[in-house]
């Protein structure tokens, strides 16, 4: 098996990213809303993987919209990563210069995404729920004392509440991506993984200790045998 971490920044190439606050995030997401509602060809836009710089790239190229200034084009890229977003209160707070220890991204640019694992005083933030079970499953490629782990959170993506990884429902195979590409994504309640599931195509839903390497490579398109 090749190290889950070089097929991970193969995968994702060199990432860079610009500090925003969460404020700032949600102002720019809802402003994208409304641009994509009143100038573009939604169902034309391309998936929300890569990084913010990346997803502007592809929108330019997709025509999806018609031209736009640097700040509009922005802004309709972090609604493309992160869709309609309002501050709850109850969301994983992310030090702007935290990056995923899997993939390498900044990952408070995607706060509806995040993932957050606590072993000890050490806090781990991840661009998602697949890389931070990949930091979960593979002791191999990450080693660190799992017995330690004192807080493992996604967050809901509906209400982007951080709710306990363990009890959360996952949604996989759906039409939605996050910034890696098809992802793990997390329910506080199965009605909600059920709504999302048939709105989205979704295939399963599953709990975390269901989850296996398996299913978490499958995601990347990667063969892996346990």
């Amino acid at each position: 098996m090749k190290n889950i971490l070089l097929i991970t920044l193969f995968i994702t190439g060199l990432l860079f990213a610009n500090e925003l606050s969460l404020a700032k995030i949600v102002k720019l997401s809802n402003k994208g809303e409304k641009i994509v509602n009143t100038l573009c060809e939604s169902k034309e836009l391309p998936s929300a993987q890569g990084t913010i710089e990346q997803l502007m790239e592809k929108i330019k190229k997709s025509q999806s919209c018609p031209p736009l200034s640097k700040s509009k084009l922005e802004a309709v890229a972090y609604y493309v990563s992160n869709g309609s977003m309002k501050l709850t209160g109850k969301h994983i707070a992310v030090p702007a210069k935290e990056k995923c220890p899997v993939c390498g991204m900044f990952v408070a640019k995607y706060p509806k995404w995040v993932g957050l694992i606590v072993v000890g005083e050490k806090k781990y933030y991840f661009d998602g729920a697949k890389d931070m079970m990949k930091f979960y499953i593979f002791d191999a490629d990450f080693p660190y004392d799992r017995k330690k782990i004192e807080t493992i959170k996604v967050t809901d993506f509906y209400t982007l509440e951080g709710i306990s990884a363990k009890e959360a429902f996952y949604v996989i195979g759906s039409d939605v991506y996050g910034p890696m590409g098809n992802e793990l994504i997390p329910f506080k309640t199965q009605e909600a993984a059920k709504n999302f599931m048939n709105d989205h195509r979704g295939e399963e839903i599953v709990h975390f200790d269901k989850i296996t390497a398996k299913m978490v490579m499958a995601l990347d398109g990667v063969e892996y045998e346990e």
